[in-house]
């Protein structure tokens, strides 16, 4: 029984955590737009390392967390 809970609070902790890397992804993602740090990021960065990575972080976090 305490083997399940624990099982089931390690799967919450590590989706919370990536779900935390995804908005941290999209938050520099963001800030990158903005000009934050300088130049405006390439479109290839866009496309790939942007909100959609971003995106799938946050997902795949949700799901990881919802885990039984």
């Amino acid at each position: 029984m305490r083997a399940r809970y624990l099982r089931k609070r390690r799967f919450l902790r590590v989706g919370q955590l990536i779900m935390l890397i995804g908005f941290l992804v999209g938050l520099q993602h963001w800030l990158a737009h903005l000009g934050v740090f300088g130049a405006q990021p390439p479109g290839w960065v866009d496309l790939a390392a942007g909100y959609p990575m971003a995106a799938a972080l946050i997902l795949a976090g949700a799901i990881t967390a919802g885990q039984k």
